[in-house]
Parts: C-alpha cells; structure tokens; sequence
C-alpha cells in the first residue's frame, strides 16, 4: 500500500461560473494527479452568495467528498434542515452551540484512507464568533494525526491574513494543512510549515475571474464611486477553478507537497493597449 495520499482542495466555488468550473475540469484533474479525496468550499455556490440543498447534492454527486463553507452559509433558510441531514457539508465549527449542523468530519474513502475536516471562521473584521482557536483545540484532543484519521484538512475562512497565517503556526505539525478561504483572491505564498504542515493564505476562488470578486463589474462600481446600495450580480463569463493539491503522507499526516492550480481559460491576462 502506497504512504502517498493527494487531497484536491477547491476554492470558494462562485455561482455558476464556478460550478461550470467544477463539472468541466474535476474529472480530468483528478485522474492527473491521481487524487485521493475532494473538498471543495460552497458557500458562494448558488448565486454568488449561499448554497441550496439541491446544488449541494449536486455538487457531491459530481464528485467532492466534503463540503466546506464560511459566513454566507446561513443565506437560505432550506439550509438548517440540510446541514442536519448532510454531514459531508460543513459550517464553520466555532459557531456557538445550537448552531444547525457540524463544523468537522471525519470520512473513509478508498483503500481506507481516513481524512478529517475542519471548517473554521475567523473573527478579525467578520462578525464576532466563538475563538477559532480554541474550538480546533478542543476538536483535535479527539483525532490522532496519521492514525486516526490519517490525514487532517483546516479550511479557514477568513479576511485577515494576519489571523490566517498565526492559525497556520498555531496548527503547524498538528494537521495536514491550512487552506484559507473567503477572499476570493489566490495568494502566492503555498508553502510548508516548519512542523510539516501545509499553509497557503488563500486558494482563491473558482469563478469568474474578470470581475470584482466574482460579481459584474458594473454592478459594483457604483458602490465605490457613489456611495449607492445597489445590487450586485454574479459574473457569468468564462470561468477558473483555483485549487490546492495537498499530497500527504499517510503514515505520518504530514504535507509533503503543496501545489496551487488554477485549470480553466477564464484567468484575465489583458495586455496594455498598442
């Protein structure tokens, strides 16, 4: 049995561009790196902002594994009754008690390759929750790094990456890897941890590059020009899957490589004028 494990990360699917991103490239990019488990974040799935229960199971059926999501999750209400029944989709687990749903799980996949996954959400400028910190604490007391599960995956969510980078330090040789979510934009800065543990502050987002995070261009910049509440619409034009390939090693839970991908022709390259 090989010691070797790869683990594909998706970043913040955005709405259909995203999706379409999915469905075109995961196929052929999991058979490319031979790849193990698939997690992918949703919580911008449906729309630019939150995920339906029908576009989750889609989204597994296509192929992921977990489900990750962050501060947009709560969008539509049908979600609470989902996230009780669908424990591969995931809420950030420093939610406070009663929250609807699970904050981690644990999966077996091929071979009997456990991975453990945790969704975390930051609290410097986001809304006050429960410490990050002391929640993946208390929930690493119950695993057992290259044993049981033999791999550990964290997907933060946060805006900071101040707070991003000390929960990558405060996580290093504990868990596999540390993969930053909800900025939308991918960092260059995939790297491992002193302790072995993976880190990259953001993995960017899988959708329409040629935008403003993801939404129209124009249905943005009167925010920012005029002050003015209007309405902003998803970008439809060609999308980009970013995404981390995280290879593991399964006796230990350690990263032994971190490599960022970004698959797909809808990464804006525009040249000055002549």
């Amino acid at each position: 049995m090989s010691s070797r494990e790869v683990i594909l990360f998706i970043g913040d699917l955005f709405g259909k561009s995203g999706r379409s991103m999915l469905k075109k490239h995961l196929a052929e990019i999991k058979k490319r790196y031979a790849v193990t488990a698939v997690v992918a974040n949703c919580e911008n799935a449906a729309g630019g902002i939150g995920v339906t229960a029908a576009i989750a199971r889609e989204l597994l059926l296509q192929g992921v594994d977990v489900l990750t999501s962050g501060n947009h999750i709560w969008r539509y209400n049908e979600i609470n009754r989902f996230l009780e029944e669908e424990k591969r989709l995931l809420r950030p687990l420093n939610y406070p008690p009663g929250a609807p749903g699970h904050g981690m799980i644990v999966v077996e996949l091929d071979m009997g390759f456990k991975l453990g996954v945790i969704n975390l959400q930051g609290r410097v400028f986001m809304d006050p929750l429960d410490c990050p910190f002391r929640a993946v604490d208390q929930c690493l007391t119950r695993m057992s790094l290259g044993r049981d599960p033999h791999a550990i995956l964290v997907d933060f969510h946060a805006e900071a990456t101040s707070e991003k980078a000390a929960m990558g330090y405060h996580l290093d040789g504990r868990v596999t890897a540390v993969l930053g979510t909800h900025t939308h934009v991918p960092t260059a800065d995939a790297r491992i941890l002193p302790r072995g543990t993976g880190f990259m502050t953001d993995v960017g987002m899988t959708g329409a590059y040629d935008s403003i995070i993801g939404m129209e261009t124009r249905s943005v910049m009167p925010r920012f020009l005029r002050g003015l509440p209007t309405r902003f619409e998803p970008e439809t034009s060609e999308g980009t899957l970013a995404a981390v390939v995280v290879e593991v090693d399964r006796s230990s839970g350690r990263c032994l490589k971190l490599t960022p991908i970004l698959e797909g022709g809808g990464w804006p390259m525009h040249h000055a004028p002549s």
